[in-house]
């Protein structure tokens, strides 16, 4: 049976209103697993079950394998249960099965060693054993068995050398049922059953088996002097035999036992065969008296020594209180009422109970209070305290902002417009497409003018449009999902207001409208040069073979307002030419057939964003796309070998600039001065040539003066080499340490560059948020991911969006918050958060200020384990966060419209419109297109 953490898993059992229902609702459904045989009234029941088995959390009881889940973990356990019974000898399971039946041993190993030591060295009749016949081993089967004092007198001396017994010799000596009879009794000691049966003086008759040899051996003379001996039979002794180790050995008796006995969880409970085993190896399951008493007074004798060592640890029980007898009064006191003694005594032994639970409560609050607490730890159990605030710790988040959020008043469209431009970006180089920053993709999205157009919209849709060539789609698969709708309107199937849709269009003016557009989509050349012309008619026809109304709910109106125009008296007479030209959010009656090419400057930015988002949904599944990810698969498995080399590197010069400034420092205090031999040299010669003071002694002592000077020269230019060779190697250390500290720096800058570069690869791959705060809350950093690159070819600072973006916790987490006590965490998070900075489950906010972004992360705590891997996320990347947002900064006050002074403003004349052709979106091009046609 499958073990979940050291224990059996049991089967659910059917509920008892199920067993009732086999009678009187036979037909009633029920939900049942095949694999275990289980049955569940409901499907919750059902799914919750199978959860539970396809966790990888359990173990094969019989091989040990862990991280399984529960039908493979069974599945191996029958595995080895085959192997394991193909492998074990049939002759030798019953008697070690009869062995085993009704022993009482504490442990499995025990009794596995027990059997093992009994039934080594004994043998059974059909075994398979291997015979030693003069130095060679043959595989025989056994034929007969002969006890002690039963071998024929004729063969008693040489057992050993019988190659052709006569018929008589076959004949029935002993009952080979009866052998080894001894070994069965485990009671009986090893040396007593030895004494009483010895094996060694056994004698076993068998026949040499034919081996199957390969075609060409090495030893074809030893092959053919066996394949001579196969068939012959021979009498050997026990010495001679032995059994293969795959066979018999005590891991596989182990294994065995394992599968074939059971032990109820009783104290002193014997092991016992299985039931349906013991039927088929013949082996009683009815305990015999004599061995159910010996049971019983083995469980009594431990139960008794048990209670003996829990009564010397707790000490003796409470004496019972004795009934009082009541006497005839004769004159004497009355005796206590029974009552009121045993009331008296039962709170006497209230007071003492509660007296030890106070004692113990005591004892457990000076255990926490000695034991420290180990830091990081949960985030919700770090609480700031006063010294701690006193310290100027901060104590509330700084408030993110909604506002500032692009398209934020719908989560969905804002999720949706950051994952299109997630995508565009992440993916330029199969998509052939320059990056851009978040806030040119939003003002692309917000431009409305058709005259100038939007290069980076013609570009976006095009290249997106050159990709959905390669993905197989259904030819007019929108029309036919619009004709759908239109028989299900007609059928009575969906209400009659449904064929006209907000714009006044009915569905079949509508469709004979999309069947005229777009038809040669995907043989179109968008060129480049021609600034991507035709783009928009491109799109139409692509959206008409890839989308239908159930996966795009919006095409309808997207084709509509594609497609058709309001009258004229609705047109404006001066259209601007402004990017930011409000556009109505009331749907508007449009009745006049138009040009996508036309119509496309007045689609609303959601519809815009969802037309994106649907087709890099779509995209996604390229083979472009797919090939992009494997690449970067390889690209990353390349820059974890190369760090691990870069790493070795730099620790090998490490270790050599370490050993340099030992010795360099060993030589500069030998020698404080740097050039000691020169200074000894100067001060030996001026003493050799400066005159004596005393000129008695100098007159008297020529001789001597010039013997010592003779001396001190050779010792002066030996101290002199040795100055010069110490300074010469210490220049040298140096120089090789300055040289060895270029080469770290080198090895530092490609440090930063694998792990930008891994960034960049790892988000092509999957986009990871930096980390989680105290309230489960996912910050976001989309920057340097893909073909967006955080530092140019020159050095200088790039950035995609320039912004810390902040998430509520997930379902999965809000369930983990929800463990926690509600009037706590609501009063903790008003208090660290305020209630403008709660921020709902998936919901965003953003920090689009280096002060903001420096505030939240002052605010983190390094205490708490997610806020101290978010902190150090922070630091790894803050040379590159810190100048992304101050550049995007510093480019939106540069692009900065000047307000229009109160006294130049004219009610008269019209005020000239900004020049939409010198914003940054405007100006972006494609560096990456290839598309020549």
């Amino acid at each position: 049976m499958p073990l979940c953490r050291r224990k059996r898993v049991l089967l659910t059992e059917p509920a008892p209103f199920l067993l009732d229902a086999v009678k009187s609702d036979p037909n009633k459904e029920v939900f049942y697993l095949r694999q275990t045989g289980e049955i569940f009234e409901t499907y919750e029941e059902y799914a919750s079950r199978m959860t539970f088995y396809k966790v990888k959390q359990f173990q094969c009881e019989v091989t040990g394998k862990s991280g399984l889940d529960y039908f493979q973990a069974l599945e191996s356990e029958h595995q080895e249960a085959r192997t394991m019974q193909a492998r074990f000898p049939e002759p030798l399971k019953g008697p070690v099965l009869r062995a085993v039946q009704w022993q009482v041993m504490g442990r499995l190993d025990h009794l596995v060693e027990a059997v093992y030591d009994r039934f080594k060295d004994r043998y059974f009749k059909d075994e398979k054993v291997l015979v030693d016949l003069q130095g060679e081993k043959y595989s025989a089967r056994i034929v007969r068995v002969f006890p002690p004092n039963a071998y024929p007198p004729h063969h008693e001396n040489q057992p050993s050398t019988s190659t052709s017994p006569s018929e008589s010799s076959l004949s029935p000596i002993s009952d080979d049922d009866a052998v080894h009879m001894v070994a069965s009794d485990l009671k009986i000691a090893v040396k007593d059953s030895i004494a009483q049966d010895d094996p060694a003086r056994y004698v076993y008759r068998v026949q040499i088996l034919e081996e199957e040899r390969p075609e060409k051996s090495k030893h074809a003379a030893r092959d053919a002097m066996k394949s001579k001996m196969s068939g012959v039979i021979k009498d050997v002794q026990p010495s001679s035999l032995s059994r293969d180790r795959l066979s018999f050995s005590k891991s596989i008796l182990r294994r065995f036992m394992r599968e074939c006995v059971d032990r109820a969880p009783a104290v002193a409970s014997p092991w016992t065969v299985k039931p349906s085993i013991a039927m088929r190896y013949g082996v009683s399951s009815q305990m015999p008296e004599a061995i159910r008493q010996g049971v019983e007074n083995i469980k009594n004798k431990e139960i008794e020594k048990r209670k003996k060592v829990w009564e010397d640890k707790e000490g003796p029980p409470s004496k019972k209180m004795k009934k009082p007898i009541i006497e005839p009064d004769y004159g004497m006191a009355p005796s206590l009422d029974v009552a009121e003694q045993a009331e008296r005594e039962a709170k006497e032994q209230a007071e003492r109970k509660a007296k030890e639970e106070e004692e113990k409560a005591k004892k457990a609050e000076e255990k926490v209070k000695k034991k420290p607490i180990r830091y990081p730890t949960e985030d919700l159990d770090v609480r700031l305290n006063d010294k701690e605030k006193k310290a100027g710790m901060k104590v509330k988040r700084p408030v993110p902002s909604r506002r500032a959020l692009p398209f934020g008043e719908d989560r969905h469209t804002f999720e949706m417009f950051l994952m299109a431009w997630n995508f565009l970006v992440v993916y330029g180089q199969p998509l052939h497409l320059s990056s851009f920053t978040l806030d040119e993709f939003e003002h692309a999205i917000r431009h409305s003018a058709m005259d100038p157009a939007c290069p980076l919209l013609g570009e976006i849709h095009s290249t997106l449009i050159y990709n959905l060539r390669t993905v197989p789609f259904v030819r007019h698969g929108a029309i036919m999902s619009l004709l759908e709708l239109k028989d299900s309107i007609a059928n009575g199937e969906r209400p009659d207001d449904l064929e006209h849709d907000d714009y006044g269009i009915p569905l079949p003016k509508l469709v004979d409208a999309v069947a005229d557009v777009g038809n040669n989509w995907e043989r179109v050349p968008l060129r480049t040069a021609e600034g991507r012309e035709g783009w928009e008619d491109a799109l139409v026809g692509c959206l008409k073979d890839h989308a239908d109304v159930q996966k795009f709910p919006r095409l309808r109106a997207v084709f509509t307002q594609l497609l058709f125009a309001p009258p004229e008296s609705a047109d404006d007479p001066s259209p601007s030419t402004s990017a930011s030209r409000p556009v109505s959010v009331e749907p508007t009656v449009l009745s006049e057939p138009s040009r996508p090419r036309e119509r496309y400057h007045a689609l609303p930015p959601k519809d815009r964003i969802a037309i994106l988002g649907y087709m890099c949904n779509l995209a996604v599944s390229s083979k472009a796309i797919h090939a992009h990810m494997e690449s970067c698969e390889e690209n990353l498995t390349a820059l974890r070998k190369e760090k691990i080399e870069v790493n070795r590197q730099k620790k090998a010069y490490v270790e050599e600039m370490d050993k340099l400034a030992a010795l360099a420092n060993e030589k500069d205090e030998a020698n404080p001065t740097g050039v000691d031999g020169e200074a000894v040299v100067h001060d030996s010669s001026e003493l050799s040539d400066a005159p004596s003071d005393v000129g008695s002694e100098s007159e008297s002592k020529p001789t001597s003066r010039k013997r010592d000077s003779k001396n001190k020269y050779p010792s002066m230019a030996s101290a002199r080499l040795k100055a010069k060779k110490k300074e010469e190697e210490r220049k040298h250390a140096l120089a090789e340490h300055r040289r060895l500290d270029e080469e770290v720096n080198k090895l530092e800058r490609r440090l930063e560059g694998i792990e930008r570069d891994f960034r960049r690869l790892l988000g092509a791959i999957r986009v990871k948020h930096l980390g989680r705060d105290r309230f489960y809350n996912r910050i976001w950093w989309f920057d340097g991911m893909g073909s967006g690159s955080l530092v140019a070819t020159g050095g200088s600072v790039q950035y995609g969006t320039g912004r810390i973006f902040i998430q509520g916790p997930s379902e999965f987490d809000a369930e983990i918050l929800g463990r926690r006590d509600h009037r706590e965490l609501w009063e903790r998070r008003l208090e660290e958060e305020g209630p403008e900075g709660m921020l709902g489950i998936g919901e965003w906010a953003v920090y689009d200020t280096i002060e903001e972004v420096d505030e939240f992360v002052a605010w983190l705590n390094s205490k708490g384990v997610r806020e101290l891997a978010l902190k150090n996320v922070f630091t790894k990347w803050w040379s590159h966060i810190n100048p992304g947002i101050r550049k995007r900064m510093a480019d939106l006050s540069a692009n900065a419209k000047p307000p229009v002074p109160e006294g130049r403003r004219s009610s008269r004349s019209k005020q000239p419109s900004p020049d939409v052709t010198r914003e940054p979106y405007m100006t972006w091009t494609n560096r990456r297109a290839t598309n020549s046609s």
